[in-house]
């Protein structure tokens, strides 16, 4: 089973509706009994990150996923639920991350080079600097879609995926067991439905 966290951020029904189209059993959940019983997690994540991040504080879990993914369980942040992963982000401040993956969160504004829309949305090539099982049925160049105005940075040695728009975006991470997803997979077509399956195989 794997366990969607529920902390009131994130479209959780579009992200279960396409595990069940796999024919993944998934639950959305708020409780640790349910993420400790899972074989797999995914959070989450849509919004700004300082309210975010206190929200998922609220429910009491951060302890249960860190101690998950430290026993080696898969994990998969989605999109904001990724960012929430890495050491800190200056999203309207410094706020703190679980710390999951080494890097932080920075506005993309603040590095373009030419005037190009923020926030990055819509869908883009992924790159792929190394192999990794999650994209095992995905190819070089195949699109994935975006909605961010913040992107990971200082996370070389841990990105698997990346897209360009004017400068590098981070469109993917791993850390051990723990995966994060900057593009929304359930919002990716057939390429989004691919990662997904790949990552129930991990």
């Amino acid at each position: 089973m794997i366990a969607i966290i529920d902390y009131g951020v994130g479209n959780l029904f579009s992200l279960s509706s396409s595990l069940t189209y796999l024919g993944l059993d998934n639950k959305i959940t708020s409780s640790a009994e349910d993420i400790l019983s899972a074989d797999r997690i995914i959070l989450p994540g849509v919004g700004a990150f300082s309210d975010a991040v206190q929200k998922l504080r609220d429910t009491g879990l951060i302890d249960t996923i860190r101690q998950q993914t430290a026993a080696g369980k898969p994990l998969l942040g989605i999109c904001l639920g990724m960012q929430l992963l890495f050491d800190k982000s200056y999203e309207y401040g410094e706020h703190d991350g679980l710390g999951l993956v080494p890097g932080r969160v920075c506005p993309i504004a603040d590095d373009l080079t030419r005037p190009l829309k923020v926030p990055h949305i819509g869908w883009n090539a992924l790159h792929f600097p190394k192999p990794d099982p999650l994209f095992k049925y995905v190819r070089e160049g195949d699109c994935v879609y975006y909605v961010h105005s913040f992107y990971a940075k200082d996370c070389t040695e841990n990105t698997i995926a990346t897209s360009e728009y004017d400068i590098t975006i981070t469109g993917a991470v791993r850390s051990g067991s723990v995966y994060g997803t900057q593009f929304h997979p359930e919002k990716s077509g057939e390429v989004g439905l691919n990662i997904l399956r790949a990552f129930s195989e991990l």
